[in-house]
């Protein structure tokens, strides 16, 4: 991600950072902006000109969370290579992207709010929902290219994703548990992107 040039997206940049690690590290209820705007360097009145409430720099903060992680899901849909090969490419960044020890303590933060305060945090989950990220989009160029079936692609996304994510990001949210190993990440996207294929493909090939 390009780094802010302008002061004042530096600014936003740097209490968005500091407000990440504050969530993560002390929850929501015992963050404060107080500390936020020390860690950031900037005055408390700058961290409320930039987000008018503590609710609001804390939707913000999981928006950027969010939008970070997805970034980093650039593999563009090829037509002149196999499904297989970059789906289980696209799966590798997402374990990744899933891997990141500050992504996993601020994904944990927000679904604990999700659970204690549903009215704070439920409209940021519908917002994300929202947003078009990057297994969608490779999904829904490869069934205009007509070798997925048509369909619903973020459902499709949601198909794929969740096989990765139950062994790569709900035991450790809820659980603690230690990130896979490279062997076992590997088995977790050879099955998941020979189920997904199997259904979603036009023309599913074996196995080689």
């Amino acid at each position: 991600m390009t780094a802010p040039t302008r002061l004042t997206d530096r600014k936003r940049s740097a209490i968005l950072a500091a407000a990440a690690e504050q969530f993560r590290t002390h929850g929501y209820e015992n963050a404060s902006v107080d500390s936020i705007a020390a860690l950031a360097e900037v005055s408390k009145r700058t961290v409320y000109n930039h987000f008018p409430s503590k609710d609001l720099l804390f939707a913000e903060t999981i928006m950027h969370m969010f939008e970070s992680s997805a970034g980093m899901l650039e593999l563009s849909y090829r037509p002149d290579l196999d499904l297989r090969e970059q789906l289980e490419e696209l799966m590798r960044q997402k374990m990744r992207s899933l891997g990141d020890r500050d992504f996993l303590d601020l994904a944990r933060v927000a679904i604990g709010e999700a659970i204690h305060a549903p009215e704070r945090t439920l409209p940021i989950l519908a917002r994300l929902n929202e947003l078009e990220e990057g297994v969608t989009r490779w999904i829904r160029a490869a069934q205009e290219d007509g070798r997925l079936k048509p369909g619903d692609a973020a459902f499709a996304a949601h198909a794929l994703q969740g096989q990765v994510k139950t062994f790569a990001f709900w035991p450790q949210i809820a659980m603690g548990a230690a990130p896979l190993a490279p062997d076992e990440q590997e088995r977790v996207i050879d099955a998941a992107v020979s189920m997904f294929l199997a259904y979603f493909a036009v023309d599913p090939q074996p196995r080689a």
